[in-house]
């Protein structure tokens, strides 16, 4: 009779302890799962104005994918689409602008682009070709007191995973002058990075959406966009 109860107490014992490390299993594997899965997301910048906000159509979800591959993130893979002046603006860490035309901020916009981009938040601008005219009066409502000041090579953006030892790549041609990476930084941090005369967005695009650009060009375009992702995320 004893002889069986120290059995049966024994069965139950393992029973319990099978079942604790199912337990532990099982949380272990969905904690794990958890992390692989997306974890945030980027967005596209809708804009008024009547500027093609819309332009480079596959470029985020291709630097979305680059930068899951190399960086390690685990970013949704497709863009999400937010207004300015919505306070969905604030789900997103990192947002996207681009467009080769006119670019119009109500006041409503200004404020809480400038209330998103002071509380953490980061915007690249990407011109298309034709933006810079519109878009540097509409920042300068959003930061009057702040200007678009040039970065140098040697500065963090350009050298994060991938290294830039002259600085922003040249990607496409437009005028032919020089790239330029601006930034406008807010109390020691970078709230926007705009490139200008490099066209980073286009050459995220699927290859061969643009006749002549080469995958070594696509492949700087993204390396590069993936320093920014990074220095936006970890600055």
């Amino acid at each position: 009779m004893i002889k069986s109860k120290v059995k049966s107490q024994k069965s139950k014992v393992k029973r319990a302890s099978f079942l604790l490390m199912s337990f532990i299993f099982t949380f272990c594997f969905l904690l794990f799962t958890s992390f692989q899965s997306a974890t945030y997301k980027i967005a596209r910048l809708k804009y008024n104005g009547g500027g093609d906000w819309y332009g480079d159509r596959t470029a985020l979800p291709n630097l979305i994918a680059f930068c899951n591959e190399n960086l390690g993130t685990h970013i949704a893979n497709n863009e999400d689409i937010v207004e300015v002046g919505s306070r969905e603006i604030f789900n997103y860490p990192f947002i996207f602008m681009t467009g080769h035309g006119n670019v119009v901020f109500s006041q409503q916009e200004v404020e809480n682009l400038r209330n998103y981009l002071m509380g953490g938040g980061f915007l690249h601008i990407c011109d298309n070709y034709g933006l810079d005219q519109f878009i540097r009066p509409q920042m300068k409502k959003v930061f009057p007191e702040l200007d678009f000041v040039e970065l140098p090579p040697q500065h963090p953006i350009f050298h994060q995973k991938f290294d830039f030892p002259a600085g922003l790549p040249k990607i496409h041609e437009h005028d032919g002058k020089r790239p330029q990476g601006f930034a406008l930084i807010y109390k020691g941090r970078i709230v926007c990075f705009y490139d200008y005369e490099c066209d980073l967005g286009n050459g995220w695009e699927d290859y061969g959406t643009y006749p002549g650009d080469t995958q070594a060009k696509r492949l700087q375009a993204l390396k590069m966009g993936a320093n920014m992702v990074e220095y936006a995320l970890t600055q």
